[in-house]
């Protein structure tokens, strides 16, 4: 096994990791368990902040806050207190919730939507359609429908070129691209679709531009992909249900990965209990800095 886990952390759906690197932290969220999490994985210090909602993607912020999403609305976050909502989306789409949320390039939080799939009490639904969009938030406070596809499940949001956008629907098995020109994305394209291990969640890029997916719903691994989408190689997790990933670490060379242990049985979480973990893969590659939200 080229990974190990390397904190219990038992969350219900480990989502949006990122590493905060101006704090020398690892951060991340965990949607049904609300709260989240920071960790420094030299030290082993950690920190919790439970909230009032179920948190769907956390981001950094070039004053130092965080851009933290709520099921409904973008929010700041000082790290500290309750997040102050900014902006409401798909307010006139009642039935959907935010998803997928990271900080581009450019400055902007782009942000992934979906049909709701958690129950009030927190127990899973079904989705009944491709119902998620793709937005850009900009620091200016404008909110953009980037494109008229549709989404069953919007996750990943990398940038392996500045002007390249990867996007993954989960339900479909398949990771788009698009190209961003001046007046926004162009046509959407296929990366990479079909590949036989789980499904796409969270990804990462690696300072060559290669895409790092984390397959969800058994997938057990990390794909890694090439500039072009083709199926690099797998790297085998001890999870069956791995969220998202990050290169973190002082020198970016450590690759972090997040899971879920939501729709589990008492009898498989005996017997792995691990599902939920945050875990380290063995790679030789390296990653790039995070985007921060406010940047030039």
């Amino acid at each position: 096994m080229t990974a190990r886990l390397i904190f219990d952390a038992q969350d219900m759906v480990g989502e949006s990791l990122l590493w905060d690197d101006r704090r020398g932290r690892l951060v991340w969220i965990d949607i049904i368990g609300r709260r989240v999490h920071a960790l420094d994985p030299v030290t082993g210090d950690h920190r919790l902040w439970p909230l009032p909602f179920r948190p769907t993607s956390i981001s950094l912020r070039e004053d130092g806050d965080a851009m933290l999403c709520s099921e409904r609305h973008i929010c700041r976050w000082n790290w500290q207190g309750e997040p102050v909502p900014l902006i409401e989306v798909e307010p006139d789409l009642p039935m959907n919730r935010l998803n997928e949320g990271a900080v581009g390039p450019d400055g902007a939080l782009w942000v992934g939507s979906m049909h709701q799939n958690i129950g009030d009490d927190d127990s899973p639904k079904d989705i009944p359609g491709a119902t998620g969009h793709i937005y850009r938030f900009a620091p200016d406070g404008h909110l953009r429908q980037m494109a008229d596809d549709l989404y069953g499940i919007a996750n990943t949001l990398v940038w392996p070129e500045p002007d390249l956008l990867v996007v993954a629907d989960t339900l479909q098995n398949t990771l788009y691209q698009y190209r961003i020109g001046p007046d926004g994305l162009g046509p959407r394209a296929v990366f990479a679709a079909g590949l036989e291990r789980g499904l796409p969640d969270g990804s990462t890029t690696d300072a060559a531009g290669r895409v790092w997916n984390a397959r969800v719903v058994g997938g057990y691994a990390l794909a890694c992909l090439e500039t072009d989408g083709r199926l690099a190689a797998y790297h085998d997790l001890p999870c069956s249900w791995p969220t998202s990933c990050a290169f973190g670490g002082a020198g970016l060379d450590r690759l972090f990965v997040t899971s879920a242990r939501f729709t589990m049985n008492a009898e498989h979480l005996q017997t792995a209990p691990q599902e939920g973990g945050l875990f380290e893969v063995a790679t030789t590659a390296r990653g790039k800095p995070p985007n921060r939200f406010g940047q030039m």
